[in-house]
This record gives C-alpha cells, sequence and structure tokens, in this order.
C-alpha cells in the first residue's frame, strides 16, 4: 500500500494534534491485525516513551502531557490506549470494485464481451465508459486493464 498513491502530508499546528497523530501511528498495527496492544509491535517507537530510549526525541510528546517524567508516562499509556476514532490526513477508505463486478456491470450495459465495447461507435463506448467511470470505487487504471483502453484514453472521456 505505500507505494500506490502518492504521498501525503499535512501540517501538524497544535500539540493536541501532534498526540492524535502520534497515536493514530502508534494504533495502526493494532488496527491492521499486527499486534493486540500498540506495544506489542516490533517496529513501534511505542516502548521507547514508556522505557525511554537515546533513538527518539520523547521530551516533546511527553512534556505536552505533563511536566513530571512518571506522571507523563502514565498519561501517555493512557491516552495512547484509550478507544478512539482518531483520523488524520482526512484518510477515508474508498470502496474498491472487483474485475468480475465490472465485467457484470458491463454486462448489464449490454456490453457481453469486451470485444463488443470496442465494436461500438466511439460516442456510445465512451458514454459507457462514462457511466463506468462514475461507479465509485471503479479506477481509470481498472477500466484500462480491462477494456484494454489506454489509461489516458479513459482519462480524457
Amino acid at each position: 500500500h505505500l507505494f500506490q498513491e502518492r504521498y501525503k502530508s499535512e501540517v501538524v499546528e497544535d500539540e493536541n494534534y501532534f498526540l492524535t497523530v502520534l497515536r493514530y501511528i502508534h494504533q495502526n498495527p493494532v488496527k491492521a491485525g499486527l499486534t493486540n496492544h500498540a506495544g506489542g509491535y516490533k517496529w513501534s517507537s511505542y516502548k521507547d516513551y514508556i522505557e525511554g530510549t537515546s533513538l527518539v526525541n520523547i521530551d516533546f510528546a511527553l512534556n505536552i502531557l505533563s511536566s513530571k517524567r512518571e506522571n507523563a508516562i502514565k498519561e501517555y499509556v493512557q491516552f495512547m490506549n484509550r478507544e478512539n476514532e482518531d483520523k488524520c490526513l482526512e484518510y477515508e477508505e474508498r470502496l474498491r470494485v472487483n474485475d468480475d463486478d465490472i465485467k457484470l456491470h458491463f454486462a448489464r450495459l449490454g456490453v457481453v464481451n469486451i470485444s463488443d465495447l470496442h465494436q461500438l461507435e466511439r460516442s456510445q463506448r465512451n458514454q459507457l465508459i462514462k457511466v463506468m467511470k462514475s461507479m465509485e470505487g471503479v479506477t481509470i487504471r481498472q477500466l484500462s486493464r480491462i477494456t484494454g483502453i489506454g489509461k489516458s484514453v479513459i482519462d480524457r472521456i
């Protein structure tokens, strides 16, 4: 998934949102089913905030929670493990439509075989592709792969 889409970033302008982003990052392995607890993921810096480390600068986050280190660590653990609906980068999971569903929808539109699509007049073909492009979860790359029509052609339609 790392290279599927363009890189996204956003500015973290306040301390509350910084903690939200930190929790979002630490809970990603839990939400992905890689571990049952944020501290259980080998590649996370979660434990560094509890045990201290020379590799990760933990002071900024812990100082937001409390000026006393012991209290800050307790607050950190509670905050990181609190149930939440955190969303960062305005990320929303997109609906994905599989190729078979797209082919089935083409069939409902009268295109039983993709070769039928290529035999239509250009205006008819383009109208069908417009309909398919408007379906939620259908991508240009997917339509190109299924139809054999170039991505740039589909994009212009």
